[in-house]
């Protein structure tokens, strides 16, 4: 009997290392993840800022491409006259274009797409930009107002979807590259977040 028990024994003081090792994967399996889904967001938020900063530059030189060469900002063009002049739907349509070709319409708009770009391109700052772009993504959203079948002189106003737009797909990216933190892979993230200034004012993480 005590040579037919010690097998059984044996087995029975190797099954939780099995168990141990078996878990070892899953564990790797989860870690590989994380840092997959980390270089996820931060190649979506690279993308992002390069959307926002390629808008800044255009619209400041006149690249030849939304912004016609010699149109440019620096050529005395306006930033917001074209798009807020032209609005012809929605319940802001004459407050846009009050505002079109102020100013100080440009300058805010012109800051905010420099600073969210800058902002998402160095991993910093993310939740400041997602507040800044997300209200401006709301006002081009009402700009172009697409819940409306009909513009104001009764055309057709073209739109595809009567909610879901790219204003509010970029608006939903800032958000979430705010709230995992983007900015700590491939950004200034986490040197950002051990700045003083920054440890007592959360809402500059």
């Amino acid at each position: 009997m005590a040579v037919h028990d010690h097998p059984h024994r044996h087995t029975g003081f190797r099954f939780p290392s099995l168990r141990r090792t078996g878990t070892a994967p899953a564990a790797t399996d989860t870690a590989a993840t994380t840092a997959t889904s980390a270089y996820v967001f931060a190649g979506l938020r690279l993308l992002t800022g390069f959307v926002f900063l390629w808008a800044f530059f255009d619209k400041t030189f006149g690249f030849g491409y939304a912004t016609p060469a010699g149109r440019g900002w620096t050529d005395g063009g306006s930033t917001t006259e074209g798009f807020l002049g032209s609005v012809a739907v929605g319940p802001m349509e004459s407050t846009f274009h009050a505002w079109a070709g102020a100013a100080w319409a440009d300058w805010l708009f012109m800051l905010g797409l420099l600073g969210i770009g800058l902002a998402l391109t160095a991993g910093v700052a993310l939740r400041l930009a997602a507040a800044a772009g997300t209200v401006m993504m709301a006002l081009m959203w009402i700009a172009e107002w697409p819940p409306a079948k009909h513009l104001s002189d009764g055309s057709a106003s073209m739109s595809t979807n009567p909610f879901v737009d790219y204003h509010l797909i970029y608006a939903v990216v800032l958000i979430a590259l705010a709230a995992v933190g983007a900015g700590a892979t491939w950004g200034l993230g986490k040197a950002w977040s051990r700045l003083p200034f920054v440890g007592r004012r959360p809402w500059l993480l």
